[in-house]
């Protein structure tokens, strides 16, 4: 398995922190989701840090993982359940609550922070929610972002945001913040998901951060042990193994603690019966535990980021894989494809690199940072003398991207890299697309939005690297030929152009013609490259 099973702490209210923990490690659990509050960790407690950073020591000491929880009942306001949220027109102590989880996150180096929307109050409409919702999970986001944190955002039902569709929309509106991902409970997908478990799993995909598991009831929001619902456990970690999913699994019970170690106890029963089964289920059938799911199908991505020196290893998407065929074994082969520019036999790639790989294949939302920090810290020295070669920092950003695609990421994240990039930073995710062997359609379709975009600009560099193998193999001839075409008009030489020799056709040549007749009507030289084109043809 990739994930690791852990338990709530809104489950054992009756124990003090330290004695959960002992009984979780007592039964096999590797990670603990805790919920900010009354009784184990208060927030806003004048030693919080202090306490916090105890608590990382004895979590790295017990070598447990930890997510951080807010849905604590009555933190806020000792009269009414969970308010104020982020709906609520006042909403002044729900921020000063998340900002702090923030920190307390980042104090104890949490897989995330998990928060949800809020029902919305009679005295404010469904619009205005929206917009509260909004402006505030923008700031949150940023703060998040400041701090290396990443949120997950949990649909809840009868909340503004109850399915992963309400969710994904939000994300939408709000950018695709890189640092915002998915909270399920895999509970309620049995009462709100129109398509059930699978359906929502696999709708919420490479954003999942973080998954809550309990048994529900079609008719009520209610978490029950396993067996007592109608949830189709198999069938949920079955999806979880295709969307290969690797963070926390943590069973939520926060009406049980009066029980909680005999329910830690038959839960983990439970979660490794299930495991077992779908492992059983998915070797027979040829699935991604026989070596034919979504990881291995990583290899044959890794294998393009460059054929030009230097290139980093976009194959290092495994997680755990460790056996030797993964796609971690495949990371010395992926420094095959950022261009076709010629040049000497790729060195191996940068330690960086292949540390931002790992990292980004454990969590998607660092990406940004170690996009932006790319320069620093393996350098921007051209990786060939032939002109526009791509560069080491031009590497290192498409084995990031490369990496994205093979580990199931949302294109969003690598346009949203382009577009608040600077040149350098967008000429990365252009290397990068050239990386795709077989891009997913979402990818493929990004990517050309990219291509065209660069292709509009002046910046010489940045029209070199948008016509590389990605532009070559998923251009349309229409949008390829003006390119070349540029080339030319901006001095760039056609030795950048990927596919040239066999994409380059008769109105190709009959363009070149035109330019040429144009720039001898003008009294200007007709570069070298027009009459190549024009020879190319007539040869």
């Amino acid at each position: 398995m990739s994930w690791t099973w852990g338990y709530g702490t809104n489950g054992f209210t009756d124990h003090p922190l330290p004695a959960a923990l002992d009984v979780l490690q007592h039964h096999g659990y590797g990670a603990v989701a805790l919920t900010l509050g009354h009784p184990h960790l208060d927030p806003f407690a004048a030693d919080w840090r202090a306490q916090t950073q105890a608590l990382a020591a004895d979590l790295r000491r017990r070598g447990l993982r930890v997510v951080v929880e807010t849905g604590a009942r009555y933190l806020l306001d000792p009269l009414r359940k969970h308010r104020p949220t982020l709906v609520d027109r006042e909403a002044g102590s729900r921020m000063a609550f998340l900002r702090r989880a923030v920190e307390i996150a980042a104090v104890l180096d949490a897989d995330c922070v998990s928060l949800w929307s809020g029902v919305v109050p009679d005295d404010v409409s469904v619009d205005q929610a929206r917009v509260l919702l909004e402006e505030r999970l923008l700031e949150l986001t940023a703060f998040a972002a400041d701090a290396s944190v990443t949120l997950a955002l949990e649909p809840e039902p009868g909340m503004l945001v109850e399915t992963v569709a309400d969710a994904l929309a939000l994300r939408a509106r709000l950018g695709h913040p890189a640092n915002l991902g998915l909270t399920v409970d895999l509970g309620h997908c049995v009462v709100v998901e129109p398509a059930g478990v699978v359906g929502a799993l696999r709708a919420a995909g490479g954003l999942l951060r973080n998954v809550q598991a309990d048994d529900m009831l079609p008719a009520a929001h209610e978490h029950l042990p396993f067996g007592e619902g109608e949830l189709d456990l198999d069938a949920a970690l079955s999806t979880l193994r295709e969307i290969d999913y690797a963070g926390v699994i943590a069973v939520e019970l926060p009406r049980h603690a009066h029980a909680a170690p005999e329910l830690a106890r038959a839960s983990m029963a439970a979660l490794v019966a299930a495991a077992e089964r779908t492992a059983t289920a998915g070797a027979a059938g040829g699935g991604d535990s026989a070596g034919g799911g979504p990881r291995a199908s990583a290899e044959s991505s890794a294998a393009r980021i460059s054929s030009a020196p230097g290139a980093g290893p976009a194959g290092a998407v495994g997680g755990g894989d460790s056996a030797g065929g993964g796609p971690r074994a495949s990371a010395e082969s992926s420094a095959a494809r950022i261009s076709s520019a010629p040049g000497p036999a790729a060195p191996p790639a940068h330690p960086w690199t292949t540390r931002a790989i790992e990292q980004i294949r454990t969590d998607a939302t660092r990406a940004p940072r170690l996009f932006a920090s790319a320069g620093r810290e393996v350098g921007r020295d051209p990786l060939s003398a032939e002109p526009f070669a791509p560069t080491a920092d031009d590497a290192a950003r498409a084995a990031i991207i490369a990496t994205l695609a093979d580990s199931g990421a949302d294109p969003a994240v690598a346009v949203a890299l382009y577009r608040r990039g600077d040149d350098a930073e967008r000429r990365g995710v252009l290397r990068g697309l050239d990386a795709l062997a077989a891009p997913a359609a979402a990818w493929r379709e990004a990517g050309l939005e990219l291509v065209v975009d660069a292709l509009r600009a002046n910046d010489t560099r940045l029209v070199a690297a948008a016509l590389g193998t990605f532009a070559a193999e998923h251009l349309d001839d229409h949008a390829w030929r003006h390119g070349v075409l540029k080339c030319v008009f901006l001095g760039i030489p056609l030795s950048v152009v990927s596919g040239l020799e066999v994409r380059a056709d008769d109105e190709l040549a009959a363009m070149a013609e035109r330019f040429a007749a144009e720039r001898r009507a003008a009294g200007r030289p007709v570069p070298d490259d027009l009459l190549l084109l024009r020879a190319r043809e007539r040869a």
